[in-house]
């Protein structure tokens, strides 16, 4: 048996191969760190260079047919038109409130569909027409069949301070309460938020359309605001207070009380004066916008086309919100609203006797031939000088 070899007194080979593994260790860690934070920093490089180019927000949606969406704003609705004429006026922030139809603000006198009804003086026995269209869309639109509807006018108090001010140039006729004012304020803030969303996708093309129809708005605002000035409405009447009785088609009775000077404000005269010629040439440009807008939607990218059929759309119901749950009308200076609920009445002679005896004289009643006139030896009667409406 051969002896076993003493084990080495002298460590130096085995300190050699041990640091010379640890070193190795080292090396090919420090090598494997390496690459893992050049990866890292690769991947955050790619990250920032796919922010300075794509767009901020995902806009991949599924195809749908949009194309055509352009088309909805040429819808011909009018809810535009019945906010001007409820609020006597255009307001700055109109401009933002992207509805279809906003190419036909400037018909909103037509929403009177033509009619002029017969309107009688209690107080003085003179019969006339109420000439204003507004102000007669908005008694069509509170008159009852059957029913007499009472109605007051009032002057509108000028703003004393400089928010008041502020308040009356952005919201001019805006009736102040909580469903009427926070639906058409969701409809500002709705044409808003699509624009910056738009901005925000990078998707030029529908920014430039959202634009178009938003300098299509302001065109309209200036026109209306300088159209919408009070002109003539007769002589000076002091403080005399009036009461007219109109009669509207389908039987439909309105009773409006007042100081004469504001009832002359509102029912005489002209809402909207005629256009002049410079300012039929601009709502045509704004007019010729809204199609354009309309024929070249289909370059709009997926999310943006969504973006605009959603703004319509919400936007109209919205300002449809508004409309409807807005009681007063605003008329040069002047608010209209309803008081009480409405009276009815079974015949039409029961509301001539009683105005006729409330008001002690019948001259009005056989001028608007709701009663007729007795000849010279009272045998037999004429009729009345019917107004026709």
């Amino acid at each position: 048996m051969e002896p076993t070899s003493p084990l080495p007194t002298d460590n130096s080979p085995s300190l050699a191969y041990a640091l010379q593994h640890t070193f190795g260790r080292i090396q090919h860690s420090s090598g494997s760190f390496l690459e893992y934070l050049a990866m890292y920093l690769k991947l955050i490089k790619d990250k920032v260079h796919r922010m300075t180019i794509d767009p901020p927000i995902d806009t991949r949606v599924e195809t749908v047919g949009l194309d055509a969406a352009g088309l909805v704003a040429l819808a011909d609705i009018g809810t535009v038109q019945e906010r001007t004429v409820l609020a006597g006026t255009s307001s700055f922030l109109d401009i933002f409130v992207l509805v279809p139809g906003l190419h036909l603000q400037q018909k909103a006198p037509s929403l009177n569909a033509g009619e002029h009804p017969a309107c009688g003086a209690l107080t003085t026995g003179y019969v006339f027409r109420v000439e204003n269209p507004a102000t007669v869309f908005y008694l069509q639109r509170v008159g009852r069949t059957g029913h007499l509807t009472h109605v007051e006018v009032e002057k509108v108090a000028k703003p004393t301070t400089w928010y008041g001010t502020l308040f009356s140039i952005l919201l001019p006729g805006q009736e102040m309460s909580l469903l009427p004012i926070t639906a058409y304020l969701l409809a500002v803030s709705w044409g808003i938020g699509v624009f910056i969303l738009l901005a925000l996708t990078g998707d030029w093309w529908g920014l430039t359309m959202c634009g178009s129809l938003m300098a299509a708005r302001f065109i309209n605002y200036v026109i209306i605001r300088e159209r919408s000035h009070p002109g003539w409405a007769g002589a000076d009447e002091g403080n005399t207070e009036g009461d007219l009785l109109i009669l509207l088609s389908q039987d439909r009775w309105v009773r409006m009380k007042g100081l004469v000077n504001d009832l002359k404000a509102v029912t005489s005269g002209q809402w909207l004066r005629r256009e002049r010629p410079i300012e039929s040439w601009f709502t045509a440009i704004a007019t010729v916008s809204v199609y354009l807008v309309a024929a070249l939607a289909g370059n709009v990218e997926q999310f943006g086309k969504i973006l605009l059929l959603c703004l319509f759309i919400g936007s109209a119901g919205l300002l449809a919100i508004a409309n409807t749950c807005t009681q007063q009308l605003h008329m040069h200076g002047c608010v209209l609203n309803v008081v009480g609920e409405p009276k009815k009445y079974v015949r039409r002679r029961d509301l001539t006797d009683e105005l006729i005896a409330e008001s002690g004289r019948n001259d009005w009643a056989i001028g608007m031939g709701m009663i007729t006139a007795p000849t010279q030896n009272n045998e037999s009667f004429r009729g009345g000088a019917a107004v026709v409406t």
